[in-house]
């Protein structure tokens, strides 16, 4: 994995400048949760019986980048990742099957495409959300992604504690 450079937002800048990067802080901070631990240390459960990991935070935020850029916003046909109707958590719920290369990379992927359907449109263009039954424009898109990474982030951070006793980043 290629460690990201973690960007650090400007004090003063206009709306679309500012939202774009404290995305772009918490997707990097996310990354460097993860940045040097193995393959059983990334699957490794936070405290069961809850299943959440850092690859299955990872493989959720995938999820999520692509279900509010590409099904709300682009009005996308794109389909879950990693989860299914019979297994609704299976973004979370990681196995010894589950790779983190994949993870890492379907994330990534999510993120460029996430950056491609916000291009070009205005912070009051507007998606819909077929699961919420209602339009949200992009300017509540990013400040909702900006929120939901900021929140797991905060998990991340204990996780990674408990697994190697590394804080901060």
């Amino acid at each position: 994995m290629i460690l990201p450079e973690r960007p650090t937002p400007p004090t003063v800048s206009d709306e679309r400048t500012s939202l774009e990067s404290w995305l772009d802080f918490h997707r990097a901070t996310l990354a460097l949760k993860c940045a040097g631990l193995d393959e059983a240390q990334l699957r490794e459960a936070s405290a069961p019986p809850s299943p959440m990991s850092l690859m299955g935070l990872v493989r959720h935020m995938a999820e999520v980048e692509r279900s509010w850029f590409r099904r709300c916003l682009a009005r996308e046909e794109a389909g879950p990742l990693y989860y299914t109707d019979a297994e609704p958590d299976r973004d979370m719920e990681v196995t010894e099957a589950d790779c983190w290369e994949e993870a890492y990379a379907t994330w990534q992927a999510e993120i460029a495409a996430a950056r491609e359907a916000a291009r070009g449109r205005s912070l009051d263009d507007r998606g819909f959300a077929p699961h919420r039954n209602k339009e949200f424009d992009l300017r509540w898109i990013y400040i909702h992604m900006i929120e939901e990474y900021a929140r797991h982030n905060g998990h991340a951070d204990l996780i990674r504690e408990r697994i190697d006793g590394a804080t901060g980043a």
